[in-house]
């Protein structure tokens, strides 16, 4: 393993004016300088309260289909059959991979559910991606904890430099948001299928569901400059910005579908209940208010922190289960929510992996019984959701995991840009409202859009780079 530390020197950015939120700007024009500099093609960016890692190049990876999942390493690909369980193929792919110490990065598709839950309906046809996680063959880390130091992790000292050079060339300049997206138009029928939803729960077919909509963007996005400013303006659990395979992201994480620590600690945050945020003090304060209040809201959040309780209490020892925060009120971006946190130590025969496939999806992506409402979003949802809903995942073969819940986020996949955003229907539920809500919530992203302006390429050291193969990147391992 090589791992360079660097003295983070020479931005524009004055040392004396350097406030918490252009420190915050400083390390997202870092990631900005990355993505824009063409050095890899492939990376997966994840934030974690102002610390980022970038984990970029691959040394290996795991694809995992409907039917297969193929291990790639070194160039060189293993295709097997898997069939019951996505999340065990997932893990024993990991485990079989020709080194000992390895990080994971990638994201898993809400379809993946549909295997876990044995959903016939909602189980995509033909070759769909259900998982795709990377060992990268550098990992850059940086942010509050580090303070002004960039840690590169892999490669040669050449290689560490040429990074280090890009990530110093910073700059503060915000570009401008220059494209205007209509998200309170209903173009793909929401009420229409909302009420055919509320109808359901109120025959007793289901509890709860989230249906979603989908929101064109009809130009052409800068992810990397969108990601930048769009997190400004949020205050996400998690953040992400990922290029992997033919599918690219920018995304503010509201909240964790399930992390698992190095003490095997298992935690949850089920989110449920939704108002408007960045009204105006008193709009918002009032707004909080009616949250708190509102028996509907307060039952469908109750409801969820139930299920989130009995899933992590399936992986948990004894009775270390417990909810350490219940029902708080969290502001992300555009609106707040009801919250609440479930812990448990996970047992001592069950891996990450399992902890994973037992909360997973997110039952405030999903629905209450899960299984009936996966079934019913394959049915009523217009097509697949794959990455929305899903996860970004960080693994390690440590022992820990983390997947942050995908919404939040704009997308690009083969030549369209699309926004996606849901809300949870109930029996109280009514078509307008649930439509309203799924606007507050795009309103996170949709203002935030940049329009690409120029290709993606820059100089370091005199010399234009763009491409997998701008640098060197045979030495790199992936150790610790």
């Amino acid at each position: 393993m090589t791992s360079s530390t660097v003295d983070d020197l020479d931005t524009d950015l004055d040392p004396s004016r350097l406030t918490a939120g252009n420190l915050l700007d400083r390390d997202l024009a870092k990631v900005v300088a990355f993505a824009e500099s063409g050095l890899f093609e492939e990376y997966v960016v994840y934030e974690n309260h102002g610390d980022w890692v970038i984990a970029a190049g691959i040394l290996g990876s795991v694809v995992m289909t409907g039917r297969t999942v193929t291990t790639t390493w070194d160039g060189v690909d293993s295709v097997s059959d898997w069939s019951d369980d996505p999340a065990l193929a997932l893990q024993d792919s990991l485990a079989a991979l020709p080194v000992q110490h390895w990080n994971a990065y990638g994201w898993v598709s809400f379809e993946f559910s549909a295997y876990t839950h044995c959903v016939p309906a909602g189980r995509p046809l033909g070759e769909s991606t259900l998982a795709h996680l990377i060992i990268p063959r550098v990992e850059i880390t940086f942010g509050r904890s580090l303070g002004d130091d960039i840690v590169v992790t892999g490669g040669t000292p050449a290689d560490a430099a040429a990074l280090t050079d890009v990530l110093r060339r910073v700059t503060a300049v915000v570009p401008p948001s220059s494209g205007a997206v209509d998200v309170f138009t209903d173009t793909d029928s929401y009420r229409e299928r909302a009420a055919a939803a509320i109808d359901e729960v109120r025959r007793g077919d289901y509890t709860k569901v989230i249906l979603s909509r989908t929101v064109p963007v009809t130009f052409d996005v800068d992810l990397p400059n969108t990601y930048r400013v769009g997190r400004l303006a949020n205050t996400p659990a998690r953040s992400f910005l990922l290029n992997l395979g033919d599918i690219a992201a920018a995304g503010f994480s509201p909240e964790l579908v399930v992390a698992v620590d190095g003490r095997r600690r298992v935690s949850a945050e089920p989110l449920a209940g939704t108002r408007a945020l960045g009204v105006g003090p008193e709009a918002d304060a009032a707004a909080r208010n009616d949250l708190e209040e509102d028996p509907k809201e307060i039952a469908e959040h109750a409801v969820s922190v139930r299920t989130a309780f009995r899933e992590v209490a399936s992986v948990s020892t004894g009775d270390s289960t417990t909810v350490t925060d219940f029902m708080s009120v969290r502001e992300r971006g555009s609106v707040q929510h009801l919250a609440s946190t479930v812990r448990g130590l996970l047992r001592d025969d069950l891996s990450p992996w399992d902890a994973f496939a037992a909360v997973f999806p997110a039952v405030t992506a999903s629905g209450i019984p899960k299984r009936e409402s996966i079934d019913a979003i394959a049915r009523l949802d217009n097509g697949e959701r794959g990455l929305y809903s899903g996860a970004v995942v960080r693994a390690s073969s440590t022992g820990t995991l983390e997947a942050a819940l995908v919404l939040r986020a704009v997308y690009q996949q083969q030549g369209r840009t699309w926004l996606r955003a849901g809300a949870g229907i109930v029996a109280q539920s009514t078509p307008d409202r649930e439509f309203d809500e799924t606007c507050e919530k795009l309103t996170s992203v949709a203002p935030y859009l940049i329009r690409r302006q120029h290709p993606s390429a820059v100089e370091v050291s005199g010399t234009e780079v763009s491409g997998a193969d701008a640098f060197d990147v045979s030495a790199f391992d992936v150790e610790g």
